[in-house]
Parts: structure tokens; sequence; C-alpha cells
């Protein structure tokens, strides 16, 4: 078993994160990567934009990540027993790329009640501050939600170029993590990350949002995959796992979850962004 121990509660509990933690080899990363990189040149623009999200629905090696005994115990230890998958996401930074990500709390948008859920951050190439590793702002979980600046900005990965400004920069702390490692963060702490300066690919695989079954989407509807326990409550529709590679039943699974994300992202907003 592979739950959190004490330091890495107490870890998560006064900074809102922990990191790292091993989950798989540099073998099995690579074989994910070229299942990533298989999708991008058999199905071109399929991952691009508002595509990477929910990629584990089309791809079996993307979906074994998040059912990982591994990852579970460790979400387990901070959630509890019953445990949903609600969405992934792919954050790919291409070098040569001016994508970065504005410092931003996730809670803000993604309209999940309470907040008895929390994130997974999975390194599938090394993750570094030459690279554009996550930065967190240790301890920023235990305040309210912060305003966020809609900014539309170029290169900004997130959907509205949500901003939080004035983030003490140096008082923040690199998430730096080998290909293989993952990290687990609160759902209300301020993070960004920063350029790929790099020669290579930067590419995370995150779980966004792994929840216990007591959290309620106010702002849509999410489907969900049964991790872990029970679903006492039925709160959302329950999606099937992947049957194969690029399965186009699934593809359908996959847009129609990603439409109903759109839905959720762009609540209330007027304008709308790339992703």
């Amino acid at each position: 078993m592979t739950y959190l121990s004490s330091n890495q509660l107490k870890q998560y509990e006064d900074e809102g994160f922990v990191s790292p933690i091993n989950i798989f080899s540099k073998d099995k990363t690579k074989e994910i990567r070229n299942e990533i990189e298989l999708i991008e040149k058999e199905m071109p623009g399929e991952l691009d934009k508002s595509g990477r999200y929910n990629a584990h629905l089309i791809s079996p090696l993307l979906d074994e990540i998040t059912h990982n005994p591994k990852i579970l115990d460790a979400v387990q230890s901070l959630i509890g027993e019953n445990i949903l998958v609600c969405g992934t996401t792919l954050f790919i930074k291409n070098p040569n790329e001016k994508g970065f990500v504005s410092y931003h709390q996730d809670a803000k948008y993604i309209g999940l009640e309470p907040l008895n859920w929390v994130t997974a951050w999975v390194a599938i190439t090394d993750s570094n501050e030459h690279n554009g590793c996550m930065r967190m702002w240790s301890g920023s979980h235990k305040d309210n939600l912060k305003e966020h600046e809609q900014m539309f900005n170029e290169g900004n990965l997130l959907t509205r170029g949500q901003t939080v400004n004035n983030v003490p920069k140096e008082k923040t702390t690199p998430l730096i993590l080998e290909a293989g490692q993952m990290s687990l963060h609160h759902p209300t702490i301020v993070h960004g990350s920063d350029l790929n300066k790099s020669d290579d690919r930067r590419i995370g695989f995150v779980i966004q949002s792994y929840i216990g079954s007591n959290v309620k989407q106010v702002l849509g509807k999410n489907g969900v995959q049964l991790a872990r326990g029970k679903d006492n409550y039925n709160f959302h529709e329950t999606i099937g796992r992947p049957k194969s590679l690029m399965d186009k039943n699934d593809l359908k699974i996959k847009k129609k979850e990603n439409d109903n994300l759109q839905e959720i992202f762009y609540k209330g907003s007027s304008k709308k962004g790339n992703y």
C-alpha cells in the first residue's frame, strides 16, 4: 500500500500540496508518451486546445493512469475511499512555444462542491524550472477564493486566462518532478507555471479531478468513472472505460464530455478562449 505518510499529510495540510510521489518507471512513461504522440500523429488536432481534456477516454494507457492503485492509495489518504474520476487534462508545453499557466486556483471556475477533491499532476516527461514546472504559493489554500482577472492573454493555457494578481513569486515553490513522479494539490492553492525554455516537450497528465462521491457539479454536468469504493450519491452520470485506442464510440463520448466542460468553464463569461 502507498498511502501518504504522516509527514506527507502534514505537508499537504500546511502547504497545500505534496510532492514528489513515485508512481511509474521511466520505461512506462516513455510508453505513455508514445501513445500520446501516436494519437497526435493519427488524429491531428484531436488533443489540441480544448481537445486536450479527457484524453483518458480514448487512450487505454491514460485510463490506466487514472485507475493506478498507487495513485488511488495516495488520493484516498486525502479524500476518503469513495473516489470518482472527474476529468483529465494534458498540459503539453512544446519547445519554442510561448505557453504558460497564469497563477490561479482550480476551484474558481470548476464548480465542484464541497471541496473534497484533489488534483493529481503526473509527469510524463521531467518537469523542472527550465521547462516550466508548476510553482505553488505555499499555504495559500488556507485563504478564501481570491479575485481572478480574466485576461484571455496569448500563450495562456487556461480557459479564460484567469489570473490572481500580485502573487509573490519569490515565495512560490517549484514542483520539480522526474518522469513517472506526481504531485497532489489542494483545490484552492494558488499555482501557475512558466515557459518551457528547453529543447524538448514538457508533458504533464493531470487528473483534474479525483472527487469524493459526495461532491456535486454545481455549474453543469460531468460524467465520472468509479475508481474506488462506492458511489452512494449518484450525483453524476457514470461513463465507461475506453475499449481500445481511438475507438469511434469513445471519441464521441470524449467530445460530449468536453462540450459539457466548456459549458462549465465559461459559465457567466461573455467571451470564450481557445481552451
